[in-house]
């Protein structure tokens, strides 16, 4: 376990909503194989170097995300789909200790189940299917050459989440203006999220 990493030491100390409940979580994550990271601003939890579950402070809640998530068999029904387009990651929510106590085993359980898939060297079978680029991305691709470059040069998923975050804006100026505002980030080779 990262004792030694301050990030953690803050993640856990800070006075901010869900403190005891990640603290219980991370109790039950501790008495696993797992060992302690640190990664996307968040406790992550790894098995010979792969991500297995990561901690989440949410605003209505905190979560155990679970990165291959969508094959676990959730027997008991409480994984859920973080997002609309989300392929692999699967979270558990929690609002109360209770809720964490009552699945204490369970969680253990489907922490176990994961490390298992991550032996077996399992992987989720991601869709081919690209979302649609929005008229105002084609526009800017045909328009500017070092743009195109770099955005062809981003990861596949890295464009997805570009193209995503484009497309859900449902008007055109809103489009154009968030190109506009991505585009130093897309010439830095870097995705939405990345630091």
């Amino acid at each position: 376990m990262s004792e030694s990493d301050t990030r953690i030491k803050a993640y856990f100390s800070e006075p901010k909503p869900w403190r005891a409940e990640l603290a219980t979580l991370r109790a039950i994550l501790r008495d696993t194989p797992l060992t302690e990271e640190f990664k996307w601003r968040s406790p992550c939890y790894c098995f010979e170097n792969a991500n297995i579950v990561t901690l989440w402070r949410l605003k209505d809640c905190c979560a155990l995300g679970f990165f291959k998530g969508v094959l676990l068999e959730d027997r008991e029904g409480i994984l859920i789909a973080p997002g609309e387009n989300s392929q692999s990651m699967r979270k558990v929510e929690f609002t109360g200790l209770a809720e964490i106590t009552g699945l204490e085993t369970v969680l253990k359980d489907y922490i176990g189940e994961a490390i298992e898939l991550e032996k077996a060297g399992l992987k989720v079978s991601f869709s081919k299917h690209a979302p649609e680029f929005p008229g105002e991305l084609i526009d800017r691709l045909d328009e500017d050459p070092e743009f195109r470059t770099a955005f062809e040069a981003l990861t596949p998923g890295r464009q997805r989440g570009y193209v995503l975050h484009f497309s859900q804006a449902k008007q055109s100026a809103t489009r154009i203006s968030r190109i506009a505002k991505c585009a130093p980030r897309i010439l830095e080779g870097k995705g939405l999220h990345d630091r």
